[in-house]
């Protein structure tokens, strides 16, 4: 059986963490997709384009993805022929990840939709068009899907990554000391038996 393996970065990643995962996959194909959308609407036809160049000819697709790497994912390949998705601190309620980010900077609504977009002091770009377009598309994901979460995560709180694990059926993993980014030691340790065991 050909098998395929795509690693999809989060935010300030790359496609060279797609190593990280060769030696976890003997006998596969493993990839990495250097995308450069910066939102969902964009994401779908870049993703789309990537998917279905890179996936002919496999019997099984495997997508790996990191954070917005994860949100871009489920926004652009619900209706693709995907084996399983193991989802890393997956962004999964970008609607509340944006009010959040907007309630830290003490923006309110009205403020975001007549100046369009507002700089916050921790380097993120508030967008009203980005805000209207997630709570226009909501996301419909139906493949069978792993989640691997941190319980120190500081953008995904648990009770939202556990409603969003129950609403699609997700297997999902909390590891107590890991963060919104797994890179420590003991964190790559705790990813990689995560990954083994998810496709057991």
């Amino acid at each position: 059986m050909k098998r395929l393996i795509i690693y999809i970065h989060g935010k300030g990643g790359n496609a060279e963490e797609a190593n990280h995962y060769r030696s976890l996959f003997p006998g596969s194909d493993v990839i990495g997709f250097d995308y450069i959308s910066q939102n969902p609407w964009d994401a779908r036809d870049e993703f789309s384009a990537f998917y279905d160049s890179y996936s002919k000819g496999y019997d099984e697709v495997i997508l790996i993805a990191n954070s917005i790497g994860a949100f871009f994912t489920m926004s652009a390949l619900s209706e693709k022929n995907i084996s399983k998705a193991l989802f890393i601190s997956p962004i999964v309620n970008m609607e509340k990840l944006i009010t959040d980010m907007m309630r830290w900077s003490k923006v309110t609504e009205d403020e975001l939709q007549s100046k369009k977009e507002i700089s916050t002091e921790f380097g993120e770009i508030l967008s009203w068009k980005y805000l209207c377009y997630v709570r226009e598309h909501r996301i419909e994901w139906h493949v069978p899907t792993c989640i691997l979460y941190g319980g120190k995560d500081n953008l995904t709180s648990g009770e939202t990554i556990s409603e969003f694990a129950d609403r699609i059926g997700a297997v999902l993993t909390v590891m107590e000391d890991g963060e919104h980014w797994f890179h420590t030691k003991e964190q790559m340790q705790f990813l990689d038996d995560w990954v083994h065991n998810s496709l057991e």
